[in-house]
């Protein structure tokens, strides 16, 4: 079973040797190739290939064509010429303070991120992740969307959550969120929420408008609760060792136009929620506002138990 994930590294690997260009990075999505952000990360493409005059090619693999995030980072870490757009709760396993950027109700709008991914305490982070772990994380602005519940019933307060398995990421944060919000959290791969939700082995799932619509979950589902409760960002991870290997000159054409694409992404993204939420009303999903502080106010044991509280003041303090 173990040569099996491992093989699809060392066939990248190799075959990016065999290739015209000098360097090749091959990134894994989660999300389908009608989302705004493997649009944008597609002009990106063009973009490195053409300031490089070929040396340096992004290949795109989406819907987790590459296996899942947790197999694919094991594989970065190896040093595999392999990049993933990822949460910062996931990378949380290997530089904990991380994990924040993730949390319940952090800021009251993604552009907020800004002012935390320029502070110095979240670059001290990555740097510390690059030397420890062997990830690099190269921007940290593609706004996803906010998470809301996708549900069978409706759901109004945290009383209606009460034993409802909801699917959602594998790490702490989200883990413990969902707990908070009154649910039970059920961990699976994103590629299999839609037949999990077909089967009834979970209830829902919590997710962001575009990407339940680019898996089609209007069809397994009857209802969202505008929630709210994470303005999901995440960010680029690649292997230190590819990273610094890098001539210089294509390490800043890579930062830049991936830095460029990921706020694009984030203003489509943006702007494409109230049109996919339009769509789905037109399936039939019905649509409930809640009263967002009844669940902000129950976020306070996720700061606690994963030892959050120092870190927030810091963060949205820092000019």
């Amino acid at each position: 079973m173990k040569l099996i994930k491992i093989l699809p590294a060392v066939a990248l690997v190799v075959a990016s040797h065999s290739a015209h260009a000098a360097y090749q990075l091959n990134v894994s999505i989660a999300l389908s190739p009608q989302d705004p952000i493997a649009q944008a990360m597609e002009s990106a493409k063009e973009a490195i290939a053409e300031r490089s005059e070929g040396e340096l090619t992004i290949q795109i693999f989406p819907n987790s064509q590459l296996g899942s995030d947790e197999d694919v980072i094991e594989q970065i870490r190896s040093g595999a010429n392999i990049a993933i757009l990822v949460d910062a709760g996931r990378l949380s396993e290997y530089q904990p303070e991380l994990g924040i950027l993730s949390a319940p109700y952090l800021v009251e709008d993604y552009h907020d991120y800004d002012q935390i991914t320029s502070s110095q305490l979240y670059l001290d982070w990555v740097e510390g992740m690059a030397e420890t772990s062997g990830l690099r994380l190269l921007n940290y602005n593609w706004f996803q969307g906010s998470r809301q519940m996708l549900t069978q019933k409706e759901v109004k307060t945290p009383d209606d959550l009460s034993g409802v398995r909801i699917r959602t990421i594998n790490s702490p944060v989200w883990v413990k969120t969902v707990e908070a919000m009154g649910a039970t959290p059920t961990p699976l791969p994103w590629s299999e929420v839609y037949s999990a939700l077909q089967l009834g082995s979970i209830d829902g799932a919590e997710a962001q408008l575009t990407a339940a619509e680019g898996q089609n979950l209007h069809e397994v589902i009857t209802h969202v609760a505008l929630t709210n409760h994470i303005h999901l960002m995440t960010g680029i991870a690649t292997s230190e060792q590819w990273y610094q290997a890098l001539p210089d000159e294509l390490r800043t054409i890579l930062d830049e136009e991936l830095l460029k694409a990921g706020g694009e992404a984030s203003e489509a993204t943006a702007a494409a929620q109230a049109s996919v939420r339009m769509r789905m009303v037109q399936e039939g999903v019905t649509f409930s506002q809640v009263d967002m502080d009844v669940f902000r106010d129950r976020m306070d044991s996720v700061y606690e138990e994963l030892g959050y509280n120092q870190y927030r003041d810091q963060l949205l303090s820092q000019e």
